[in-house]
């Protein structure tokens, strides 16, 4: 997987991009805390539910359906009334974004994508990112770093030129 200080990158540059009057700050905090929602199967362990079986680590928590659902259920929310819609995208693809990142890693057993329909689990085909350690304790060393530094070149660095692409293109057309 990748770690968790990076999943919360991927919606935070699309909404810094988008900007608060698209992405209001409660809705981008969510964001990003949806993109971490899907390791939370971790205590799946727990329960002895073995990492394969679909509601195991990286299985139907990692799906696209848990990601529409889950999207569905917050821009559902009071408080996000008038832009339901918007906020169901970037929700979603706040919580799809955890699966891809994960998927383009080194390590585990694939990504559960369209888990309850189907039970295979997909890698992409590009896998630059370190598989980050799952405990905390296993993230702070040498190989703790390495991790990090994958993540800075292949996520952190992608979505700050991104975001700044997005960002720039949006002022041009607001000064047109």
């Amino acid at each position: 997987m990748a770690s968790l200080i990076t999943h919360p990158i991927v919606p935070f540059s699309l909404g810094v991009a988008l900007g608060r009057r698209n992405i209001p700050l409660r809705a981008l905090f969510l964001g990003m805390m949806l993109s971490m929602l899907p390791d939370a199967d971790v205590v799946a362990f727990r329960f002895g539910i073995p990492y394969d079986h679909m509601l195991g680590h990286r299985g139907f928590s990692h799906s696209l359906l848990f990601a529409g659902g889950i999207a569905l259920l917050c821009a559902g929310l009071p408080l996000f009334r008038g832009m339901r819609f918007r906020l169901f995208l970037f929700f979603a693809f706040a919580t799809a974004s955890h699966g891809v990142l994960d998927a383009m890693t080194t390590g585990g057993k694939g990504v559960g994508f369209f888990i309850p329909f189907e039970p295979e689990r997909y890698f992409l085909p590009l896998r630059p990112i370190l598989v980050s350690p799952l405990s905390v304790k296993g993230f702070f060393n040498e190989r703790g770093w390495a991790v990090f530094k994958s993540e800075l070149l292949w996520v952190w660095l992608p979505c700050a030129v991104a975001a700044l692409a997005i960002f720039i293109f949006r002022r041009r057309e607001a000064r047109a």
